[in-house]
């Protein structure tokens, strides 16, 4: 897979691209990265990237000429690659998506600045506007480094085992379960029973109990319109019958607010 980020500071991705899985990826020929100064599409010779926005207003706009010429430059080396500008207008980034790119020849990032590009290079240039959150960031570089980070791990190979990444947070709208490594006991916390026990479908079952544990207790919104197993029904019903005791237990033995009792 072929990456291209169009920005102002190429000096901030080859440490990216030089560490950890992503180094590997591109050593190992899975991927090609490479990130293009907008300034060599300049024609003025104070290399300008930006001006003032028509109808006043605070800050600067990216100025569309030295952006189209890059991607047109990049669109020529990579013709089937859409080009995915970094925007907080943008669709909010997901696994759903990072799947979707990572089926892709390669991906061509234009990375905004200041209060963003001309909205005619959005209009005619870009096929896909792009957040990593609801927040306001400086630029769209480190949005483009997190976007090429989860893309890259689902490249097939990348991550040295084909199942790596299917069972990773997200892969099928739950969190993961807790990880454990040595000491078995830490501070008197002891690692879970179950996982010492070598009994692989009983650790499995308790891993897909704490997956969906931890998607209940930390974002429960993954599971709204989401198609459940009958494994997993039948553990959040018990779950409910356990807090309805609960509940049951605690109105039975707690004082009764409208008698007066303390």
């Amino acid at each position: 897979m072929n990456f291209t980020v169009l920005t102002i500071f190429p000096e901030m991705f080859p440490p990216f691209f030089d560490h950890g899985m992503v180094r590997r990826a591109i050593q190992g020929g899975s991927v090609t990265a490479r990130a293009v100064d907008l300034r060599h599409f300049t024609r003025d010779r104070h290399r300008t990237t930006d001006d003032r926005p028509y109808g006043g207003g605070c800050g600067m706009v990216m100025k569309p000429e030295p952006l189209a010429e890059a991607i047109r430059d990049a669109r020529g080396q990579m013709p089937a690659a859409p080009v995915v500008y970094l925007s907080p207008q943008g669709r909010i980034f997901d696994q759903s998506m990072a799947r979707t790119f990572a089926a892709l020849p390669g991906l061509i990032f234009v990375c905004g600045r200041y209060e963003g590009v001309d909205e005619r290079v959005c209009r005619n240039f870009v096929h896909h506007e792009v957040s990593i959150g609801n927040y306001v960031m400086t630029g769209g570089e480190l949005a483009a480094m997190v976007v090429m980070d989860a893309v890259i791990r689902l490249i097939p190979g990348v991550l040295g085992g084909e199942e790596s990444a299917e069972k990773e947070s997200f892969s099928d709208y739950l969190l993961e379960h807790g990880h454990y490594t040595r000491p078995p006991v830490f501070e008197g916390d002891p690692v879970p029973e179950v996982l010492l026990s070598g009994h692989h479908d009983r650790i499995e079952k308790w891993r897909r109990e704490m997956a969906l544990m931890h998607t209940v207790l930390k974002r429960p919104a993954l599971l709204q319109g989401r198609c459940l197993s009958r494994e997993d029904v039948a553990v959040l019903e018990r779950w409910r019958l356990e807090i309805e005791k609960l509940i049951h237990g605690q109105s039975v033995c707690g004082a009764d607010p409208l008698s007066g009792d303390q």
